[in-house]
């Protein structure tokens, strides 16, 4: 797993390294664009929303929201990464900080229509990912929604079988999603596949 340094050396070339995997159909980034492209939609039915997006990396998403006049926040371990996303959105309002130690104490201070986190999560264990969304919850809008969009499955079997056949391309340090697990703790959760290794979660704030 890249840490923090490994992240600052990649963000020049992150983009590329991630259009390159959704073209050729690899894991981990195949579904990508489509993943992007159905967040942005779900995002486009609130007017002007307002935006929280965990570890937003070089903003290709966020970056497209910004211009349609929603009001962005953003965390994100990566000092490169955010100077980056700083150019392309100055009037954001990005912090540095590390997800497994929650959100930085600015963005405790708003609530949000839309939580958004794409190939973020799976850098924090199970239990950090239960402890966080749980806290998300709390800084969202009546009728607001958390969505993640990354490396998934529905069970523990289907990823099994996807690492198995991806062999040794396969990630051990990273920590994927399996839907059917975070239902014990988020039962009405909504899980949309898009390719054979990812897909987009939806938790809304009606959930307890």
């Amino acid at each position: 797993m890249l840490d923090k340094t490994g992240f600052d050396q990649w963000a020049e070339e992150y983009d590329g390294s991630v259009e390159r995997s959704d073209e050729t159909g690899t894991y981990p980034f195949v579904g990508y664009k489509e993943i992007l492209k159905r967040i942005f939609q779900k995002v486009m039915n609130t007017s002007n929303a307002k935006v929280l997006d965990l570890g937003f990396g070089t903003a290709v998403l966020t970056y497209e929201l910004y211009k349609k006049d929603c009001k962005i926040y953003g965390q994100d371990f990566s000092k490169k990464m955010i100077e980056l996303a700083h150019e392309r959105m100055p009037d954001a309002h990005l912090y540095e900080g590390d997800l497994t130690k929650g959100l930085a104490e600015p963005l405790k201070l708003q609530n949000y229509d839309y939580i958004i986190a794409t190939y973020s999560l799976h850098h924090l264990t199970d239990k950090e990912k239960i402890t966080l969304l749980h806290s998300l919850l709390q800084r969202l809008n009546e009728n607001g929604m958390i969505l993640i969009g990354d490396v998934a499955f529905k069970t523990r079997e289907e990823l099994e079988t996807c690492r198995k056949q991806t062999g040794n391309a396969w990630d051990d340090e990273e920590v994927y999603c399996v839907v059917e697990e975070l239902k014990s703790d988020f039962p009405d959760l909504t899980y949309i596949p898009v390719s054979y290794c990812s897909g987009i979660i939806e938790i809304s704030k009606s959930i307890k």
